[in-house]
């Protein structure tokens, strides 16, 4: 059972938000929360690829928007196009510097954040669209660089059908 990817996986993504809700929700860098279950979703498409990401991105995104103010969704639809994208991207890149998932998830959160607020205007959140979004797009990018190594070696050991002993994201 715990070698099964449908025990780990939604493992992993409740973690991720017991983390996003209880901890990362009260660290604001000049008032901006990092955002952790986009960067799972991220995680989801770098090592799964881009239907894994899509699938771990939708999960993700449902599950933040449970606490969320805006409309339910909006999240998981997001999120699911950065999986998406994220894992189609990534089939075509040689992973062997360890820095390119770190880049990848910095360039992939920040454009979440902006394409969120782009989507938020569309549904008719246009308050999420304002001036102050250049600065919520680097910090949640830069946040997230500095937690992607872990966070895609988590995800892709949830991802993984039997574990060897040694496994490493990126071989």
């Amino acid at each position: 059972m715990t070698t099964d990817p449908r025990f780990r996986v939604p493992l992993v993504i409740l973690t991720a938000l017991l983390v996003q809700v209880t901890l990362l929700s009260r660290l604001r860098l000049f008032g901006v929360v990092p955002n952790l279950m986009l960067l799972v979703a991220v995680a989801g498409g770098i090592t799964g690829g881009p239907v894994r990401g899509a699938v771990i991105g939708f999960a993700s995104g449902l599950a933040i928007d449970i606490f969320l103010e805006t409309p339910l969704g909006l999240s998981a639809l997001v999120f699911s196009i950065v999986g998406y994208t994220v894992g189609a991207v990534e089939t075509g890149i040689l992973r062997a510097a360890w820095w390119i998932p770190v880049l990848t998830a910095f360039g992939a959160c920040a454009a979440g954040e902006a394409l969120f607020a782009v989507a938020a205007q569309v549904v008719g959140r246009p308050d999420l669209l304002s001036a102050r979004l250049a600065i919520i797009v680097v910090i949640v990018g830069i946040t997230s660089a500095m937690l992607a190594l872990p966070v895609v070696r988590v995800v892709g050991w949830s991802l993984l059908k039997n574990t060897p002993r040694r496994t490493t994201v990126f071989s």
